[in-house]
């Protein structure tokens, strides 16, 4: 159960593919990741977590409810 704020790169993809994702894929300058005709673009490896503001920008793409997140 992800809460909606701070999230490890590999703990998102993680959860995107519980959620029927496919991926992730490399492409030119990020990974994405799939869903039928939706692609998600997947932040660059840094040093720090993926931020709140962040991940509710990646989940509103994905068209993913802060409840349907919250309930993983």
């Amino acid at each position: 159960m992800p809460k909606l704020g701070p999230i490890k790169r590999i703990d998102l993809t993680g959860c995107f593919i519980k959620l029927g994702f496919d991926g992730s894929f490399s492409a030119a300058n990020h990974q994405f990741m799939l869903k039928d005709n939706l692609t998600i673009r997947i932040p660059n490896p840094h040093q720090s977590d993926i931020s709140q503001g962040l991940l509710q920008k990646i989940l509103k793409q994905a068209k993913i409810s802060k409840i349907s997140w919250e309930n993983l």
